[in-house]
């Protein structure tokens, strides 16, 4: 698997609770343009609408070496999954505060996939504990290499 775009972001703002993999539907432009790895997944988001899932505000840079008929950049683009894994994770996010993110996306057997996470928002304490969790962490870990030394 070639890795292109992570969304960091996410894992900082939300708790993610499952993750599943979703192809997409795209044209020729943004498939060169994603090998380029000009992609951007910040503020994007997936809904479901009659049972299909689409990627909305997934930004794809116009391909360098495109002509007239390259694609839009902001396009909502189809997800392809299966309709039981849709009508599944459409039941999860009728509970409150539940909603989908695209996690990564990558290239696996020549083809561009989506890691989509299904996530529930952390408030502000949580997102403060983390981060002192995480510093503690980085300063036992500190401690241990120069310990071993």
């Amino acid at each position: 698997m070639q890795f292109v775009c992570q969304n960091r972001k996410a894992y900082h703002d939300y708790a993610i609770e499952e993750t599943i993999e979703a192809g997409l539907s795209l044209l020729g432009t943004e498939v060169k343009s994603i090998r380029e790895g000009r992609i951007n997944l910040k503020d994007s988001y997936v809904l479901i609408k009659n049972t299909e899932a689409f990627l909305f505000n997934c930004h794809i840079s116009p391909y360098s070496h495109g002509n007239i008929m390259n694609h839009e950049p902001l396009r909502t683009r189809k997800l392809l999954m299966h309709k039981k894994e849709i009508v599944r994770l459409q039941g999860k996010m009728a509970q409150k505060g539940y909603t989908l993110i695209p996690l990564k996306i990558y290239f696996k057997n020549g083809r561009v996939k989506v890691e989509v996470g299904l996530a529930k928002g952390k408030r502000e304490y949580e997102k403060r504990d983390a981060i002192k969790e995480r510093e503690a962490h980085r300063e036992i870990e500190k401690a241990m290499k120069s310990r071993n030394r």
